[in-house]
């Protein structure tokens, strides 16, 4: 079905303006004048007078628990729920069980998401200490990056052998994206509480978290990491950075094509702070840590200097029980988000001054220019119509009966947000609508123009 959306006003690439917007055969056909006829024959209407269009979101940095941990989510679900949110294609991250760290376990989840994904998907080969040969495998015209868990990691995906690092920083086919905590920091804080509660069985305060996974934890290992990519040339994408000493890491002074280190972070460490754990409890323990006022104030400078390059949700699911426990060293940390990612990010706009143009820029324009994604990531004639809706005037109020999220919950219960998803078109299939799902199609997988 082909679609006229009309009388809208479009956000992209830094301007504002009225037009309307022609999809024909999934592709962006004509950006028209508002004051130019249009022929309305054998196309589907869109009226959206006093809607803004945008292109769609990508998320470059999600969990979606398939397969092996099913039910806390799945590629299903909670690609609904991203369309629900404005995001046309995500790329999911390894640390599913099996982990994602062979060519074939990798094409498994693209399988599975071509038979189950409303939204556009790519997934990212697990690094470990012990498959360097699958990792230069990776076709980059295929695959979003290489994971990399560097100091901290779940299950066995923990990369800390130096020539390994080494090898891999010089080899990998495509972008490494990192995250980056020192393992014997956290290791030795956590030694230390456990002592501290002694007898206790359990230590029910989510406040710890900060203590335990500190500050230095990020900014050692990120910084050996920024290190190695100088060194190399390689490409790194440091995700979800959470404090202010490791902003000092990176560079402004650079346009983003030009830059080979770059950095992403998370709208719970531009919305959160640590005083939050004791509002929000285990509701809020991540990996890394919310941490402290003052690192978040810093992290919403940098939006606008240039020195935080993307915006990811981390939108990591578990089950209520797993969350809401009465002991710190049992919690698990992650939490559902993105259905959200967007309206919280207006929410954070609307408290420091930033315009949707650039919110535009750090969600959907970056990430495509980042990963060099094919035809995606912008209003354009030529390009996938990727695109969404929003009404910037529809309050709304985050509540349980309007979350997708298989698991059931997030932290932003209670909220209040300023705008408002009503259509997300996926590949010029309109998806969502209105609290309506249309299920007759599915995404695509994302490909890679890197020469």
């Amino acid at each position: 079905m082909d679609y006229l959306i009309q009388n809208v006003t479009v956000v992209n690439e830094g301007r504002t303006f009225e037009a309307h917007v022609l999809i024909k055969d999934g592709i962006i056909d004509k950006i028209l004048p508002i004051d130019e006829p249009v022929e309305v024959a054998h196309v589907t209407v869109v009226e959206a007078r006093g809607q803004y269009l945008i292109p769609g979101i990508i998320d470059e940095h999600v969990h979606f628990r398939e397969p092996g941990m099913t039910a806390k989510a799945d590629i299903h679900s909670e690609s609904r729920a991203a369309v629900a949110g404005g995001v046309t294609s995500y790329m999911e991250m390894p640390n599913t069980i099996p982990q994602t760290t062979t060519q074939s376990l990798l094409q498994e989840k693209c399988d599975l998401a071509a038979e189950k994904s409303l939204a556009n998907y790519s997934f990212y080969l697990g690094a470990t200490n012990d498959n360097l040969d699958e990792v230069m495998a990776t076709d980059p015209a295929r695959v979003c990056g290489i994971k990399l868990f560097m100091g901290s990691s779940t299950g066995n995906m923990l990369v800390d052998r130096d020539e390994v690092l080494r090898h891999l920083f010089q080899e990998a086919p495509c972008l490494i994206a990192a995250h980056c905590e020192d393992e014997e920091i956290i290791k030795q804080n956590t030694q230390h509480y456990k002592e501290l509660v002694g007898h206790h069985s359990v230590l029910p305060t989510a406040s710890l978290h900060p203590l335990v996974r500190t500050s230095e934890a990020c900014y050692r290992s990120s910084a050996k990491a920024v290190e190695l990519a100088d060194k190399t040339g390689a490409r790194l994408h440091v995700m979800h950075i959470s404090t202010q000493r490791e902003l000092s890491l990176f560079r402004k002074d650079i346009p983003l094509q030009d830059k080979k280190i770059t950095a992403e972070t998370c709208p719970h460490y531009l919305m959160f702070e640590e005083a939050d754990y004791d509002r929000l409890g285990f509701a809020i323990k991540c990996n890394p840590a919310i941490k402290s006022s003052r690192d978040r104030q810093a992290l919403r400078e940098a939006l606008r200097n240039g020195l935080i390059d993307t915006i990811g949700s981390d939108h990591a699911p578990h089950l209520p029980q797993e969350k809401f426990t009465d002991d710190y060293f049992t919690a698990r940390s992650g939490f559902p988000s993105v259905q959200h990612t967007l309206p919280v990010m207006m929410q954070v706009a609307e408290e420091t001054g930033l315009c949707l143009a650039e919110l535009v820029q750090l969600m959907c324009h970056n990430p495509a220019l980042l990963y060099q994604i094919d035809r995606r990531g912008f209003v354009r004639e030529g390009y996938h119509a990727d695109l969404v809706l929003v009404d910037l005037n529809a309050r709304q109020t985050i509540a349980p009966d309007n979350l997708f999220y298989k698991c059931g919950w997030t932290p932003y219960v209670g909220q209040t947000v300023q705008a408002k998803v009503t259509h997300t078109f996926v590949n010029g299939n309109l998806v969502y609508e209105n609290g309506e799902f249309h299920e007759e199609h599915r995404g695509e997988r994302l490909l890679f123009d890197r020469g």
